[in-house]
């Protein structure tokens, strides 16, 4: 069962993380797992992980060895229709990073994301027109501009519906966003209306750490972004942006957890998400 890859759905990623559980519960190797298969371990690996669609036959197969019973089989294997289909992400996959891919189901999960950026507004925060800049300027080089427009329509979408879902969007950025000319007059002065837009809604939280003040935990730190979730079988994730290869991507406890505090201390040095967003500098 193949489809051209897009990432799991967090369907999907509770079906394998459920699969991995029941492994893990009936006390099994991936190699014994695998041996039930008549596979090697790896595609139990690949299965547990979400990086290929879920067949029927191979699942009641694992499910029977790791001794489910056939209620528990009857209702997993019901669930793998909607789990199989691909994300609302799909027709955006070519013009996405593979590590992005791989995130879309945290962020679909995600009850409250949560963004820093050293420089410029957050991605989903930014507008269309100044992430378009953002892709102009800063973007793959090599990317043509029939992709670099359809990536701005799909950090379009994304915000849409994290907005929809009412996920939470807690957002760090530094006064010189708001001081960084990106694109033109125009474009700036769209962007910083959007900003005050968003902090007044009641789903976003915006501070702005000023230019004057004393450093704060991640001065210096690349972007971020924190994703909280809620679904058991999905972990928090932390990304850390690169400016020259893949984002540095961790869901381990120690990790997430050390990142976390580092947001929390540096939105605490922050003024209060009441205080007045700065006004740029005049641009002519």
């Amino acid at each position: 069962m193949m489809r051209p890859r897009s990432g799991p759905t967090v369907h999907h990623a509770v079906l394998a993380a459920r699969l991995l559980s029941l492994r893990v519960g009936a006390g099994l190797s991936l190699t014994q797992a695998a041996t039930a298969l008549g596979a090697h371990r790896t595609t139990v690996m690949r299965i547990e992980r979400a990086e290929t669609a879920l067949d029927a036959g191979q699942v009641r197969t694992l499910l029977e060895r790791y001794g489910a019973g056939q209620e528990e089989i009857r209702q997993f294997l019901g669930e793998l229709a909607t789990a199989n289909l691909p994300g609302w992400w799909h027709p955006w996959r070519d013009v996405m990073d593979p590590w992005a891919l791989d995130l879309m189901n945290v962020e679909s999960a995600a009850r409250m994301v949560r963004l820093w950026h050293p420089a410029l507004v957050p991605p989903l925060l930014r507008t269309p027109a100044y992430a378009r800049a953002v892709e102009e300027t800063l973007g793959a080089a090599g990317r043509s501009p029939a992709d670099r427009a359809r990536r701005v329509e799909l950090l379009t979408e994304r915000r849409a519906r994290l907005m929809e879902r009412g996920t939470r969007i807690w957002a760090l950025m530094t006064e010189a966003a708001v001081r960084t000319r990106v694109g033109d007059g125009g474009i700036m002065e769209e962007q910083l209306a959007a900003l005050r837009d968003a902090a007044a809604h009641p789903d976003v939280t915006l501070q702005v750490a000023r230019l004057t003040d004393p450093p704060h935990p991640l001065t210096g730190v690349a972007g971020l972004t924190l994703y909280r979730v809620d679904v058991p079988e999905i972990p928090d994730h932390v990304v850390r942006e690169s400016p020259v290869g893949p984002a540095d991507v961790w869901s381990d406890t120690a990790t997430v957890t050390a990142y976390r505090t580092l947001i929390d201390q540096a939105c605490a040095a922050a003024p209060h998400p009441s205080a007045p967003l700065p006004y740029p500098v005049p641009l002519v």
